[in-house]
């Protein structure tokens, strides 16, 4: 049996007259991986707070078996002025063969001078030397704030691996379903003032808790039915109820509670109709950029296309914020041109777009922008029904910008963005800090978007749900185009890995001049093969246009079951055919660059 490493018991907290969650209990064992989740503003961050004891519950007791040590990374690290990445870390360690550790971990995290300041480093490089401290802290029991914000992808797969590898008991708040899925054992979720434990994965969740919420639809259409009956009796004769009666005067007000809860669940597609966007999109012509020594872009073209969604991803400093700032206007090239089509209206989402007057009011601050937004097929929505998608409640409206948690105004400030109506929509990082709910949402949106996208993300599932393919930022002014989602990327890049090390193993075993000699000889495709590279391009894109096709029709709820049973079964054999395709478009492009 699992020994108990933590026990909440009826633990409370409010802030004002904002109650984030009341009575709430849980247990957590030895080895346990639970993932935290909930809306923004429900509590989880103030939850891990007060397990750190970084803060004080209104009521209720937190235990800890005794011998427990207690590790915290926060969302947003903290460190003392003026501190190196070494000081950071040193104070967690003591001995050689610990500081050998630390500097092995470091260098895992792309980290390699252990005596800059910490205060010259990035965000993401910054989130990693206080990952770094707390694993390096050997905790028991390790609280993580959104691990994975500001991380690069490299750094984030490396970090699934070590937890699955580690048998620390582990509580974590984050948005990022994959690493949900891959490392949690089980989920708590935060909703509506209350905890539900749930024994599984994120993907177990799922199906549990739409079990849950049918459950309690069903519940609240009862007790509605039961409430007018009551509602009645209670309007009736008001003098003649006894001191008999008072007990159901009681339960009717206990029933009126559960009539009245709301469901905030997008049930309701939201196609939005984007501003009229021409054939010409933008056209980057021989660009380069550099700072310094250190190139950004080195003679890159590109032809946009109308109504292409496309993914950018490579670690932090390749230079995807500073393409997207040229793009935008916001940067000149060093060299080369841009010739943006004049139909096109940008929709600018940036990392640090966050400027609000916190005095005003939800609700005014979009109102400043626009009383309605045109949904097409001449229906528009108000600025209430838009915030009400977002999940802005309409008691939220009316609240000051100041009393939003982080992720909250982040929500609003992707509403303030959207709201402007534009046809090319440009979001850097729009996952950072908002809720799983509200991505939901977003991705949704997206898929619904007429217009042109592009994504700077680290959110792999939220990639592999909105972009067509990638442009891969490899450093050094290397930038390749892969016709794929982020998963599609990941299998190739590992198949490449793999294919990679038989070739130097079959190297290995031949004698040193014939591998010289065959080195010096480079492979160029065959007629044949060329001819099959421009076959498979035209297959991908029917396979895609297809594939599009397919999910619009089974998101539809138009079909008959005969049709949703045919297209559920083409799905995946046309995602495993678009798969092979693709690899072996690949396989070809590395023999042609």
């Amino acid at each position: 049996m699992a020994t108990p490493i933590l026990q909440v018991e009826n633990l409370s907290k409010s802030f004002g007259d904002l109650l984030l969650f009341e009575h709430v209990s849980f247990g957590m064992t030895e080895g346990q991986h639970v993932g935290l989740i909930g809306r923004n503003g429900c509590g989880k961050s103030t939850l891990l707070g007060l397990l750190a004891g970084l803060d004080s519950a209104d009521d209720g007791k937190i235990t800890y078996r005794k011998d427990v040590k207690v590790g915290y990374l926060p969302q947003i690290p903290v460190f003392h002025e003026g501190e190196t990445v070494w000081q950071a870390c040193s104070r967690v360690i003591s001995g050689e063969e610990e500081e050998l550790r630390a500097k092995q971990l470091l260098t895992q995290l792309g980290i390699t001078d252990f005596q800059q300041l910490i205060s010259e480093l990035s965000g993401g490089k910054q989130k990693c030397v206080a990952l770094a401290s707390a694993l390096l802290s050997a905790p028991d029991f390790l609280m993580m704030d959104e691990p994975t914000n500001h991380l690069d992808l490299s750094v984030i797969e490396w970090l699934e691996d070590y937890l699955k590898r580690n048998k620390v008991s582990l509580l974590m708040v984050t948005h990022d379903r994959y690493f949900l899925d891959r490392i949690c054992t089980d989920i708590l979720e935060i909703d509506a003032q209350r905890v539900y434990a749930y024994q599984g994965n994120y993907s177990y969740y799922l199906e549990k808790r739409q079990e849950r919420l049918d459950a309690k639809q069903v519940e609240v259409v009862r007790a509605n039915n039961l409430y007018r009956t009551e509602l009645e009796w209670m309007r009736r004769m008001p003098q003649a109820r006894g001191h008999k009666a008072r007990y159901r005067e009681e339960a009717f007000y206990e029933l009126e509670k559960v009539a009245k809860q709301r469901f905030d669940e997008r049930n309701v597609r939201l196609e939005v109709k984007s501003a009229y966007i021409g054939k010409k999109i933008f056209e980057a012509d021989h660009l380069f950029k550099s700072f310094g020594d250190k190139k950004i872009l080195d003679d890159f073209s590109y032809i946009f296309a109308r109504y292409e969604k496309m993914g950018i991803v490579g670690n932090n400093g390749t230079g995807k914020s500073t393409f997207l700032k040229i793009l935008l206007g916001q940067l000149q090239p060093d060299k080369g041109s841009l010739d943006i089509g004049e139909t096109v209206r940008f929709g600018y989402y940036s990392q640090d777009g966050l400027h609000f007057n916190e005095q005003m009011k939800v609700i005014d601050v979009v109102r400043d922008i626009a009383e309605v937004v045109n949904i097409g097929g001449g229906q528009k929505l108000g600025v209430s029904q838009f915030l009400q998608y977002f999940l802005f409640t309409p008691e939220q409206q009316y609240n000051y910008v100041y009393k939003l948690s982080g992720g909250e105004k982040r929500r609003l400030y992707l509403c303030t963005v959207l709201m402007r109506n534009p046809n090319f929509l440009i979001l850097d990082e729009p996952t950072n800090d908002l809720d799983i709910i509200t991505l939901n949402v977003l991705e949704e949106y997206l898929k619904n978007f007429g217009g042109c996208l592009i994504v700077v993300s680290h959110d792999r599932y939220f990639m592999d749900k909105v972009v067509d393919h990638l442009l891969v930022f490899n450093g050094e002014g290397d930038i390749r185009d892969f016709p794929g989602n982020y998963t599609q990327y990941r299998a190739w890049k590992e198949e490449k890995l793999r294919h990679d090390r038989e070739q130097e193993k079959q190297r290995d075993e031949k004698p040193l001049v014939s591998w010289r000699q065959r080195e010096n000889t480079k492979r160029r495709l065959s007629f044949k093969e060329r001819r099959e590279m421009e076959q498979l391009e035209v297959d991908i894109a029917a396979l895609e246009e297809e594939k599009k096709s397919l999910e619009t029709a089974l998101c539809s709820g138009q079909l008959s079951t005969e049709e949703l049973t045919e297209k559920s079964k083409r799905l995946p054999a046309l995602n495993e055919e678009l798969d092979e395709k693709s690899m072996r478009w690949l396989e070809l492009s590395e023999i042609e660059n």
